[in-house]
């Protein structure tokens, strides 16, 4: 994955941990984590980011789902420890009518079990758009868990642009105003990576459908604004939109050509 970033001019990547339908993860060979670090010093690469697959669900009203996210996410977690350094995205999950607080309760109890003292990898909350039961639609739900881990210097936030804007958080229009309630809400601090994605849907919807850069309802203007934000343009991004490696990297360039070196 490393050689494929650097073919198409990234200097970073996003992967997910095992199949992202499934729990199935692939071996890992020491021989392939020497040549990726290799890479990535080489290339200067931002940390790398891992994704949870999607059928992790740490909220779920079925006690056997929260045991596979606890097992999935502990295996995880160990397997980033050969990527020191790295971060670990996962969505919150959907509590399923049970409640909010209830559904809170729960990520905070798989987190507390999990996350250890001496990891090296960096646990990130995904910002949500909102749609059905999902946790993580609005920022104060995200302090709601993150007050409430035990080791919190080991968490952070992705700030999805598709699902924040699809949320109701004016991203374009207002950027100032978002991130400010974030940081008042959260701590700009715990922000630690961003999702770049463009959203089928308009303003609020709560749908969470990615567009490539440019051709949704963010439109590039407003993506420029926001990868050249001073709050913003130091901190790693990842594409999320949906392309083959072709389309990755026509939309690397094009952010590049967007982007203000200074």
């Amino acid at each position: 994955m490393g050689n494929e970033a650097v073919s198409i001019g990234a200097n970073t990547f996003q992967f997910f941990t095992r199949n992202p339908r499934g729990g199935a993860a692939k071996k890992i060979e020491q021989e392939d984590v020497n040549v990726l670090l290799a890479i990535m010093k080489e290339n200067n690469f931002a940390p790398v980011l891992a994704h949870a697959p999607y059928t992790l669900n740490a909220c779920s009203a079925e006690p056997s789902t929260r045991e596979f996210a606890e097992m999935i996410m502990q295996d995880d977690l160990m397997r980033m420890e050969y990527l020191p350094g790295s971060l670990y995205n996962f969505h919150p999950g959907s509590h399923v009518k049970q409640g909010v607080d209830i559904g809170i309760n729960y990520i905070v109890e798989l987190l507390n079990k999990v996350l250890k003292p001496t990891q090296e990898v960096t646990v990130l909350l995904e910002t949500m758009a909102g749609k059905g039961t999902e946790i993580g639609r609005n920022f104060e739900e995200l302090k709601m868990i993150l007050d409430r881990v035990e080791l919190s210097d080991k968490m952070g936030v992705c700030l999805d642009t598709c699902h924040v804007y699809d949320a109701g958080y004016d991203i374009i229009g207002q950027i100032d105003d978002v991130l400010e309630k974030f940081d008042k809400v959260i701590g700009i601090h715990k922000l630690k990576a961003v999702h770049l994605n463009d959203s089928k849907n308009p303003f609020a919807s709560h749908k969470d459908r990615h567009e490539k850069i440019g051709q949704g309802s963010l439109g590039l203007e407003g993506i420029a604004r926001i990868i050249n934000h001073p709050q913003l343009r130091n901190l790693p991004f990842y594409l999320e939109t949906p392309n083959e490696l072709e389309g990755y990297a026509e939309e690397i360039a094009l952010l590049k050509s967007l982007w203000k070196n200074n």
